[in-house]
């Protein structure tokens, strides 16, 4: 072994679980057996977006209606579905003109995929929409454009994403939603879950929230090791709150959350899960039950 191979981390030893890719920011994900890792994350993840006339975007907690669209990849398409809908399919490559967009304060060239794509989100979406919010397109990610995620919590480090919020994945724990869903129960409500925080990878085989405290994840492939780093805590919106097979909303599960996941690195915001960044494993395919090891984080 040489000086610079890295040494293999025994601290903590987990499985990947499940894996979730999001082709429409805000829309439904799909769970997958293998994805692709890219620098930006799990390909097509958040590589679309729903925007409104100004570009700005749109997300469940405008229109929470869109967590009814169900999205599935099928022979080279984009498959897009939702309820009284005919369903919609674009081409994974096709784009039409340049649309500049925005996505919290990052403002980004973008790829617009036409009036019929703009036309079908917007009769979904429109008729309970708020007048500002009426007529809708969907832009695509330009894959010539680097949208770099915060420099604060990368340690300076120019890691990537696509139409995320902020990071290139979202990393979670099956132990942490039992843990959650044990707390609901305990007060009459029922369990939920873990498409309601819409997570990249899950992780089986540690103790709830262990992702919070952990270094960088090696995740074994083949012969080579992807590499994932936690980087922030994710600070948690209404969206949890939302019911992904009705859109209905009701407060109970960040009520819960509010009561032991307030997180002081995000001055008492309630937390789920952990941004990650990716540091090494381009083109790697990552699989559930793949073994992941990591050691403990001391700051």
């Amino acid at each position: 072994m040489s000086a610079d191979t890295p040494i293999a981390p025994t601290d903590v030893q987990a499985t990947i679980a499940q894996l979730w890719v999001y082709p429409v920011k805000s829309c439904a994900g799909i769970s997958l057996t293998e994805a692709e890792l890219t620098d930006t994350g799990l390909l097509y993840d958040r590589a679309w977006m729903v925007v409104d006339e100004d570009g700005e975007f749109v997300t469940q907690r405008e229109l929470p209606r869109m967590a009814l669209i169900q999205t599935a990849f099928k022979m080279g398409q984009l498959v897009l579905r939702a309820p009284g809908m005919l369903s919609l399919h674009l081409a994974l490559d096709a784009a039409e003109g340049p649309l500049k967009v925005r996505v919290w304060d990052d403002e980004v060239m973008a790829c617009d995929m036409g009036d019929l794509a703009a036309q079908w989100f917007s009769d979904f979406l429109g008729p309970e929409a708020p007048a500002n919010l009426k007529r809708l397109r969907l832009a695509r990610f330009d894959p010539e454009v680097r949208r770099v995620s915060s420099l604060k919590w990368t340690g300076g480090r120019e890691a990537t994403t696509q139409f995320a919020d902020g990071f290139s994945l979202l990393v979670t724990s099956t132990a942490s939603l039992d843990e959650l869903n044990q707390r609901l129960g305990a007060a009459g409500h029922a369990p939920v879950a873990m498409s309601r925080f819409r997570p990249n990878i899950v992780l089986d085989g540690v103790q709830a929230h262990d992702e919070d405290r952990v270094g960088t994840l090696h995740i074994t492939t083949g012969d080579a090791v992807a590499r994932v780093e936690p980087v922030k805590p994710c600070g948690r919106c209404p969206i949890p709150n939302i019911d992904p097979e009705t859109a209905l909303s009701s407060p109970e599960v960040n009520d819960t959350l509010q009561v032991y996941r307030q997180d002081p690195r995000l001055h008492g915001a309630i937390t789920f899960g952990m941004n990650a960044i990716v540091l090494e494993g381009d083109g790697q395919v990552l699989r559930v039950g793949q073994a992941v090891g990591a050691d403990w984080r001391f700051e």
